[in-house]
């Protein structure tokens, strides 16, 4: 695999031959079980076949039960500078709901010893669960800020299609998600996090600043990335690609000198609805001269005349030629994109 993964990264060089990598992530699946020897060893052939900016943010994801305390030491003695840590939960029974393999005395422990190592930090927490009560909810932030952590992505709970989670509550062994419980535990998140200085600048997103997320808020801006390995994803502006998800299949065509690739290139309603849903969850909001130059007046005057409803809401903040959704709308942002989208 990490040869494959090289020879993808020589053989689409010239995808991004005019731009500069600024960020650089390890993520999706287990990027952690990567040795500190295999990571450099990429990391180098990213740096000879592309433009890279003095320190750029190199990010990696892991989970709590991959991060003992050796693996935390000998990435930091890579050229990793961020961590992005699965914490989800600092309670077992949090945990055990969501099937996740790690316990709360080993994300706590990864913790301790991620923050005496790395200085830029991000975890994941979930809110919305069903069982937890707002003093618990609490009592994960205070946990988190405790540590100090200076970057929080908070996301609620969702049930997807054949899982545990779904079983148990089809069978009434778990309970349903209550909404208004949701709602409550995102406003306690928002309110919380600001008094310890965070910014919330996505609406799942809080970083002190200068802990802004770069890799991800290229993403949100529209930036082209380049997603490297099976199922990968990557966008250049106008066209976007997905990597086959088979290992097997990938490796076996890369080793081709073949691409295994699906294309999709974007309309300029495509265009224009992923800008509006990404800029209304961010503070940068969504620049009325931006859609006039990138997709024309017809597109501009579309989206105006569409705001106005909850501008008047209060959903919505009109400022400057940008529209930006206000706190009482945050929770509600995609929705409220949705309704915008020219079809």
């Amino acid at each position: 695999m990490i040869i494959a993964l090289k020879k993808e990264l020589e053989l689409r060089k010239n995808e991004l031959s005019q731009e500069t990598i600024e960020t650089i992530y390890f993520g999706g699946g287990t990027p952690s079980l990567l040795s500190t020897n295999e990571i450099e060893s990429l990391l180098n052939t990213i740096y000879k076949n592309y433009i890279v900016k003095v320190n750029p943010e190199i990010s990696i994801e892991a989970n709590p039960d991959d991060l003992t305390s050796q693996k935390i030491k000998e990435l930091s003695n890579s050229r990793v500078n961020r961590l992005s840590i699965g914490i989800q939960s600092f309670f077992d029974d949090d945990l055990q709901s969501m099937n996740r393999a790690h316990s709360a005395k080993e994300a706590k422990n990864c913790l301790e010893d991620s923050v005496k190592l790395f200085e830029n930090i991000t975890i994941d927490l979930i809110y919305g669960i069903p069982n937890m009560s707002m003093k618990k909810w609490n009592e994960n932030l205070q946990i988190a800020f405790d540590f100090g952590v200076p970057h929080i992505s908070s996301y609620a709970l969702t049930i997807e299609p054949k899982t545990a989670l779904e079983s148990f509550i089809k069978r009434g062994t778990y309970p349903s998600i209550n909404d208004d419980l949701t709602l409550q535990h995102f406003n306690h998140l928002v309110n919380e996090t600001s008094k310890q200085g965070f910014i919330h600048y996505e609406i799942s997103n809080f970083g002190k600043p200068g802990y802004f997320s770069k890799h991800n808020s290229s993403y949100w801006r529209g930036e082209s990335y380049l997603g490297i390995g099976p199922s990968a994803h990557s966008f250049n502006g106008k066209e976007r690609s997905w990597n086959v998800s088979n290992n097997t299949k990938y490796i076996h065509s890369i080793l081709q000198n073949e691409i295994p690739s699906t294309k999709e290139k974007l309309s300029k309603n495509d265009r224009f609805n992923e800008y509006v849903m990404t800029g209304l969850r961010t503070i940068w909001g969504v620049s009325l001269i931006k859609i006039e130059k990138e997709f024309g007046i017809r597109f501009r005057t579309h989206f105006e005349n569409l705001s106005r409803k909850n501008i008047d809401k209060g959903l919505l903040i009109y400022s400057n030629d940008t529209v930006k959704t206000s706190e009482k709308g945050k929770f509600l942002a995609d929705g409220i994109a949705s309704e915008m989208f020219m079809i």
